[in-house]
C-alpha cells in the first residue's frame, strides 16, 4: 500500500495568467509548459483564447501544487518544464516527469496523483505524492 509523501494544492486567478501573457508577449507559455503541454496549449488557444488561458492556468497550478507535494518548491531538480500534466486515454490527468526530476523521483520511489479543474475565473490543482 502506498504511503503519502506529501500533498500540494494551488489556486490561481485566470486573469493573472492573462496579464502575464500580455506582459511577456506570449513567452510565458513557452517558459512554463513542457513540450507536449505546449503543443496542446497552442491547439486549444487557436480554437478559443479563453480555453487556451484556462489550460495554461491549470497547468501552472499543477506545477505549483506538485512542487509543494514533493517538498521542493521551485528549486532544482524541480523546473517548470520537467513536470507535465498530460492525459491518459480516458482523459484523466497524469503527472509526467523528465530529466533530473524523473531521476530524483525514482531514487525516492515516488509517484504522484493529480486533480485539476477550472471555472471562468479560477484554476485549481491538487496533488498527492506517494511512495510506490
Amino acid at each position: 500500500m502506498p504511503d503519502i509523501y506529501g500533498v500540494g494544492t494551488d489556486i490561481i486567478q485566470i486573469d493573472r495568467i492573462s496579464g502575464v501573457m500580455e506582459r511577456t508577449q506570449g513567452r510565458f507559455a513557452a517558459r512554463v509548459l513542457g513540450p507536449q503541454e505546449l503543443e496542446k496549449y497552442h491547439g486549444r488557444a487557436q480554437r478559443s483564447a479563453a480555453r487556451g488561458l484556462a489550460f495554461l492556468a491549470t497547468r501552472f497550478a499543477a506545477k505549483e501544487a506538485f512542487s509543494k507535494a514533493i517538498g521542493l518548491g521551485m528549486r532544482w531538480p524541480m523546473t517548470w518544464r520537467a513536470m507535465q500534466t498530460l492525459n491518459a486515454p480516458s482523459g484523466a490527468p497524469l503527472v509526467v516527469v523528465s530529466g533530473e526530476l524523473e531521476t530524483w523521483m525514482a531514487e525516492r520511489g515516488l509517484s504522484a496523483k493529480i486533480s485539476i479543474t477550472d471555472e471562468r475565473d479560477y484554476a485549481v490543482a491538487f496533488v498527492i505524492a506517494q511512495t510506490d
